[in-house]
């Protein structure tokens, strides 16, 4: 199982309001509000601590099928591209990739290889970005384990968690999008 979210980082800077009075409050604990307040790059940390709990999210509710929000409960700390998450009695590892034009993060139960492919969207239109991103997927999907793209089914649960149904067995599959990018991971 993964879960797995990107920042664009230019579209972070025009659409986002994390400045504003108790958006922090709201958002992050106590111990990552003082990170962010002592760092020299708080608009990264601030990207970075939602990606891990956005990952760390997807790869719950794939643990334990809900939906639900509350950043704030799922309690973050790294150590360069490592880290992990916690809400109540759940674990997960993460690995952070940070560039110039994106943070990615992915969630995984054991520390393990980041497996997130990126693509970056020619369209900034959701419908669009999702098709491509559904697309790139299952071609990967079907090189992967050999089979030809049409035996695999994109699915997505009552939940909104998205499976690869595959000869009666579901892939756990995690996709994320915002602005100019994308990924999905195995």
């Amino acid at each position: 199982m993964v879960g797995n979210d990107i920042v664009d980082l230019e579209e972070a800077k025009f659409t986002s309001h994390w400045q504003r009075p108790r958006y922090l409050e709201k958002i992050f604990t106590e111990t990552e509000q003082q990170l962010i307040k002592n760092c020299t790059n708080p608009f990264h940390v601030v990207w970075r601590l939602w990606s891990m709990k956005e990952a760390a999210y997807k790869l719950y509710v794939q643990v334990n099928p809900s939906q639900f929000y509350s950043p704030k409960s799922f309690e973050c700390k790294f150590e360069f591209e490592n880290g992990n998450v916690k809400y109540k009695n759940f674990e997960c590892q993460i690995k952070t990739s940070i560039t110039s034009k994106y943070i990615l993060s992915e969630a995984r139960l054991l520390d393990d290889r980041m497996t997130s492919e990126v693509i970056e969207f020619k369209d900034k239109t959701y419908k669009n970005q999702s098709a491509v991103l559904r697309n790139a997927l299952l071609i990967t999907l079907s090189e992967l384990y050999q089979l030809s793209k049409e035996d695999l089914k994109f699915q997505k649960s009552e939940f909104n968690i998205p499976t690869v149904l595959c000869n009666s067995v579901n892939i756990h599959v995690s996709l994320t999008h915002h602005g100019h990018f994308g990924a999905y991971a195995i």
